[in-house]
């Protein structure tokens, strides 16, 4: 019986993602910003971070690790991470650019909560990367599990999409404390993309580091 309770919480996590989104997907700058989405979206985001260490708790605890959990529960954080700094760079939170910064640059594009595309971009990139050393890893019977820079990584993400929601839900509330708030959100997207960016590096080292002993094994052997 308590062996299928970390899976039933992991799936929970993913019905979770998807109404976090559909909460998103209702919010809009320009349209039907009811504070109300937002909040529900972080209270959301909240219980999915609890039940994620939670279901690794109790897998260990109870020694019920399985295939189900190693495969879904990684892939309902990407889609939460993910997702969420897609819907950041969105059109829903897209703001009017100042009448200086158009006559500039007429294209530009500003959004509420400070994301900007290329940064979704690297994002992804870090999680494809890794996600495609992990498989090849693994297939040849060597272990790539998660490291510890991989849990800041995601800490920090997890921490910045918070940041954001709570900035995006308040900012016109803000008043005086405008540019502290302004400078918090870019500490935590900036300080986010750096560590997401180094967390990619020390992977590709430890990719490296893994080819060459798999390649050194069979000469040793023979």
């Amino acid at each position: 019986m308590f062996r299928h309770v970390p899976n039933a919480l992991t799936a929970g996590r993913l019905l979770l993602a998807g109404v976090f989104f559909v909460m998103l997907g209702y919010y809009q700058y320009a349209g039907p910003n009811n504070p109300t989405f937002l909040n529900i979206a972080f209270a959301i985001y909240c219980v999915a971070l609890f039940t994620d260490f939670l279901d690794g708790y109790l897998a260990r605890r109870w020694k019920v690790e399985g295939v189900f959990g190693r495969v879904v529960d990684p892939f309902v954080d990407k889609v939460l991470v993910i997702g969420s700094f897609i819907f950041f760079a969105g059109k829903n939170f897209v703001i009017p650019a100042l009448p200086i910064e158009t006559a500039a640059h007429p294209y530009i594009v500003h959004t509420i909560t400070g994301v900007a595309p290329w940064m979704v971009v690297v994002i992804l990139a870090r999680e494809l990367l890794v996600t495609s050393f992990r498989g090849l890893s693994e297939s040849s019977g060597q272990n790539f599990g998660a490291a510890f820079s991989g849990k800041l990584k995601m800490a920090f993400q997890s921490g910045t999409i918070l940041v954001i929601l709570v900035y995006v839900n308040y900012w016109t509330r803000i008043g005086r404390y405008q540019r502290l708030a302004d400078g918090f959100r870019n500490f935590a997207i900036w300080a986010t993309i750096v560590i997401t960016v180094a967390s990619g590096m020390m992977y590709v080292r430890r990719a490296v580091t893994v080819y060459r002993n798999g390649m050194a094994a069979p000469a040793a052997g023979a």
